[in-house]
């Protein structure tokens, strides 16, 4: 499996966990904690498929800020959570030092 695609896989995986974390109301809703548990297996099992072939300072990278990002959106749309212009600029950062680190860095493995 192309290590790009896994990491996608583990990235959203975890999103999904993180977002049935809230939904599991502190783990006493079965439903949504059993997703919890599947959505973080997944991304730890991709995540590890992942550091095979890329450095792990890159993939870690990638998967928490892109993690940051699409969680985020995620509180926005289903849970109606605000994000005001200092976090949207923070994240921005965020996207922007990973684009950095892939780019032009060479620890990433280029």
């Amino acid at each position: 499996m192309n290590p790009y695609l896994a990491l996608g896989l583990a990235t959203v995986a975890e999103v999904i966990g993180t977002s049935a974390l809230k939904a599991s109301d502190g783990f006493t809703r079965p439903g949504p904690a059993l997703v919890v548990l599947v959505g973080y297996g997944i991304a730890f099992y991709c995540l590890g498929l992942v550091l095979r072939s890329v450095p792990m300072g890159l993939a870690y990278a990638i998967w928490s800020g892109l993690g940051i990002v699409l969680i985020t959106a995620v509180g926005w749309v289903v849970y109606r959570q605000t994000i005001d212009l200092p976090g949207l600029l923070g994240m921005g950062l965020i996207v922007a030092g990973v684009l950095v680190i892939h780019l032009f860095s060479r620890s990433a493995g280029h």
